[in-house]
């Protein structure tokens, strides 16, 4: 079984959203897909009269940046995904954090600031996912998830994919971005170890969306997920992009 996350971008493009889909049709093991909004969401925010700011790659979620990702991941951008998967063979269906209590959560506490209604992972219902992918069905799940305190919180949606990831003991993570993978001084870095990602990061070499990838990520390893992968869609089937490790040789 693998989780497969999906963002950046290109992500509320129909023609990306066609390719994935068709990539998708091609794997074989199970399939768990979970996406995050990007671009769509800003566009909705500003639309609301807020204007989209990130903390290392997370989202600052006031009441207006909520309503805009509510609008965003549990609506269209979800129901888009989800019909290109069908038109691909795949049944597909779509679900929330907050549905059925897949995902519970509480308020994130940043070290240096208040990112407002935004949540970390305390739990995971692998026991609905494990339903559905026996159904023969892949779960399309966008971060959205309930509180502890009965409020709904952004969650972001590479954190999510490394927690369902290490709760359902998936052999694969990938977390699908509009660029290759990591680079340093213009180059692909292969394989990385995760004992590395935290200096990388505080000399500003991983930044930006990349950062909560690798934290996740690392997560996922030290859970027991053995494979996490950051690719582009073209190196998701080829087994591309950065091989993130837990350990060297």
């Amino acid at each position: 079984m693998r989780v497969i996350k999906v963002g950046g971008k290109q992500l509320d493009e129909p023609e990306f959203q066609e390719q994935l889909a068709g990539v998708v049709a091609d794997l074989s093991a199970p399939t768990i897909l979970v996406h995050g909004g990007g671009q769509a969401v800003d566009k909705i925010q500003i639309l609301l009269g807020s204007e989209p700011e990130r903390v290392q790659g997370l989202r600052r979620t006031g009441p207006r940046a909520l309503r805009a990702a509510l609008m965003v991941l549990c609506g269209q951008l979800r129901a888009q995904l989800v019909a290109a998967l069908m038109r691909s063979g795949i049944r597909a269906i779509g679900l929330s954090g907050f549905d059925a209590g897949l995902i519970r959560v509480r308020k994130l506490q940043h070290p240096t600031t208040d990112l407002g209604f935004v949540g970390e992972v305390v739990s995971v219902d692998t026991e609905l996912l494990y339903t559905l992918l026996a159904a023969d069905l892949l779960p399309v799940v966008s971060p959205l998830s309930l509180g502890l305190d009965g409020q709904i919180y952004n969650v972001n949606a590479d954190s999510v994919a490394g927690s369902i990831a290490g709760a359902m003991h998936a052999e694969e993570l990938f977390f699908i971005s509009d660029v290759s993978g990591i680079h340093r001084s213009g180059q692909l870095v292969t394989k990385l170890e995760v004992s590395q990602t935290e200096n990388l990061i505080a000399k500003n070499e991983i930044r930006a969306g990349m950062v909560p990838k690798v934290r996740a990520g690392s997560e996922a390893l030290r859970g027991g997920v053995p494979q996490v992968r950051i690719v582009d869609l073209s190196g998701l089937a080829s087994n591309g992009g950065t091989l993130l490790t837990a350990r060297g040789p």
